[in-house]
This record gives structure tokens, C-alpha cells and sequence, in this order.
């Protein structure tokens, strides 16, 4: 039972950490890299909202923390699984 946590918590944990970072990145890359002018002039007469750039920012952050989330519960399967081996 307990190998059996220790290989499941472990998958867990290495693609929660895998996918929040590729989310995060993709949350980060718009405002690194300038875009279109006409497209960012048509942007800014939008409410803050809903502009596309904010509103896929958001949904990546949000992704990201929730991979994240599934990332330290396969640490805290390890953990528990830890618990189970004698000595």
C-alpha cells in the first residue's frame, strides 16, 4: 500500500509542479513581450475586465495554483506513505 501511494503521489506531484509552471509561463509571456500596437490601443478602450489579455491571465494563475494545489497533495501522499513503512 504503501508503494503504491508513494508512486501515485509522486506522479502527482511532478506533473502539478510540471503543468503549473508551463500555465504560469504562459500567464507571464504576454506581459514580457510587447504586442500588436493597434491591437494593444484597441484593448485599452475596453474595460479593464474585459480585455483578452487580462481575462487569459487570470485563467492561467488560476490553473496554474490549481496544479499547484495537486502538486502538494501528491507531496502529502508521500508523506503519509511514509508513515506506513516500518522502522
Amino acid at each position: 500500500m504503501a508503494f503504491l501511494l508513494i508512486l501515485c503521489g509522486t506522479i502527482a506531484a511532478m506533473v502539478g509542479v510540471y503543468r503549473g509552471f508551463v500555465l504560469a509561463r504562459e500567464a507571464l509571456g504576454p506581459l514580457v513581450h510587447d504586442g500588436d500596437p493597434t491591437r494593444t490601443a484597441l484593448d485599452a478602450s475596453k474595460p479593464f475586465l474585459f480585455r483578452p489579455r487580462v481575462r487569459r491571465f487570470t485563467t492561467a494563475i488560476l490553473g496554474s495554483i490549481g496544479w499547484l494545489i495537486v502538486a502538494l497533495y501528491g507531496m502529502f501522499l508521500i508523506y503519509r506513505a511514509s508513515e506506513l513503512i516500518p522502522g
